[in-house]
């Protein structure tokens, strides 16, 4: 007799699962995110010969590291988000938008790969031919990247076990599905069972196995949260289609850090690292201009300079309106208030607006001083010097308080020609200042204002 599968209602948001269906999630507050989840009765697991011996119970000082191995993917800027390279054994999530370069940056891959084992590359979006053509404008051959256009994982798999690659490439978790599942495509319960097999996949075998995925209106990988669990790597590309930058960025990692990210440039021939990001960021800047204003920001264990830019307008409605892109909304309100309040620019009436230049994400604290600076250099219609990279965290009172890395931050500016930097005053008496940059130490937004605006 067949086994009857068991239906759940999960949210796609939080991963909250359910034996009924709700309107709203009683977790996470989310409205109509329960999807219903049927899971699928259990079958018996291909047989494969596990590249670590089971059920040895061992005391973790015994327990070897040496074959941890890590694979160099050809993108130095990957492998900074990856820890260092691919690791044997791992299973990993790449997300972003349709036509973000996703599928672009796994085949470029696939000719480095290849020296170190073969690779398959598994397609449930496009033909051979498709990816051969693209291939040919990349620029990628090698007799051991080999190229299977499938959507039933299980044939996938078959050919795994039979071609033994050192690397899989799977693209898109959305296409692929289990014939033995009765769930269409992209179905809750169908990325959920894929993801599995491709992950026992990985760790039986110790192929490395990149898996693609798309995201949802909200921005997160499309399925249920639990996937991103499952998985030993989850990246995240970003940026705007009509903006030839793409970052790369890690939102977990079991082999390194999440706070590293990767700086690409789409091009006709594909994905360019972009080996300098500051100077990329900052190409075209215009100089003696209101509003904008220069800060560094520490992305992992590298300093980035990046260009905020403010427009302070006269309202034509009662309510002024607030718009901010690239930095938090909430704290670019609360930079509006301190500057009314602390600096008595009357910022009431005025619409204003906050752009990060480049797709780049600011969410340190360290770009307050800078979003203060563009704010009134708009408002006061009066240029911040183009030689000035402002850096410090704004309180409610207006005072200014130093972060961490100032001394990264203010060799990066230096090292790319800036010779004034306006930082707190408090904790950077004893700072290390590079030859050819001046620190203008603030105690206050007033103070700041006063130093950094001309006129």
């Amino acid at each position: 007799m067949a086994q009857k599968q068991k239906v759940a209602y999960v949210c796609e948001n939080c991963g909250y699962d359910s034996v009924r269906w709700y309107g709203q999630c009683p977790s996470c507050k989310s409205w109509d995110s329960l999807k219903e989840f049927r899971e699928a009765p259990a079958t018996a697991a291909p047989v494969r010969t596990p590249a670590v011996p089971a059920g040895r119970v061992q005391s973790i000082d015994e327990i070897a590291t040496d074959d941890e191995l890590r694979f160099a993917t050809g993108f130095s800027e990957l492998d900074r988000v990856l820890g260092g390279g691919a690791v044997r054994g791992s299973i990993v999530l790449i997300g972003g938008e349709p036509g973000i370069g996703k599928s672009t940056l796994m085949l470029q891959i696939c000719h480095s790969l290849s020296r170190n084992g073969g690779v398959l590359y598994a397609s449930g979006e496009e033909s051979a031919r498709q990816i051969k053509l693209r291939a040919d404008r990349l620029g990628v051959r090698g007799r051991d990247i080999s190229v299977l256009a499938e959507t039933n994982l299980d044939r996938i798999l078959d050919v795994a076990e039979k071609t033994n690659p050192a690397f899989l490439i799977v693209d898109s978790v959305q296409t692929v599905y289990r014939p033995g599942v009765g769930a269409a495509p992209g179905n809750l319960t169908q990325i959920k069972e894929c993801t599995m097999a491709l992950l026992r996949l990985a760790k039986d075998t110790g192929a490395v196995v990149f898996v693609v995925g798309h995201v949802n209106k909200e921005g997160e990988i499309a399925g249920p949260k639990i996937l991103e669990h499952m998985v030993d790597c989850v990246l995240y590309f970003e940026g705007e289609k009509q903006n030839a930058y793409r970052i790369l960025r890690a939102a977990k990692n079991r082999f390194g850090s999440t706070n590293e990210i990767g700086v690409f440039e789409m091009r006709d021939t594909g994905l360019a690292e972009i080996a300098n990001p500051s100077e990329a960021m900052l190409a075209g800047r215009p100089a003696g201009v209101p509003g904008t204003c220069i800060t560094a920001v520490m992305e992992g264990t590298r300093p980035i300079l990046a260009e905020i830019q403010a427009l302070v307008a006269r309202s034509s409605f009662g309510n002024p309106r607030r718009m901010a892109s690239g930095v938090d909304y909430n704290r670019a309100v609360l930079l509006l208030a301190v500057l009314e309040n602390r600096a008595g620019l009357m910022l009431g009436g005025s619409d204003a607006y906050v752009n990060v230049i480049g797709g780049l994400k600011v969410d340190e604290p360290a770009a307050d001083l800078a979003t203060v600076l563009a704010l009134a250099s708009s408002f006061r219609d009066r240029p911040v010097s183009a030689e000035t990279v402002a850096i410090g965290e704004v309180g409610l009172t207006g005072e200014l308080r130093r972060v961490s890395a100032i001394e990264q931050r203010i060799a990066e500016a230096a090292r790319m020609k800036f010779r004034r930097c306006v930082c707190p005053d408090f904790g950077t008496a004893s700072l290390r200042v590079p030859e050819g940059i001046e620190l203008i130490r603030v105690r206050s937004v007033t103070d700041a204002l006063a130093a950094a605006i001309e006129g």
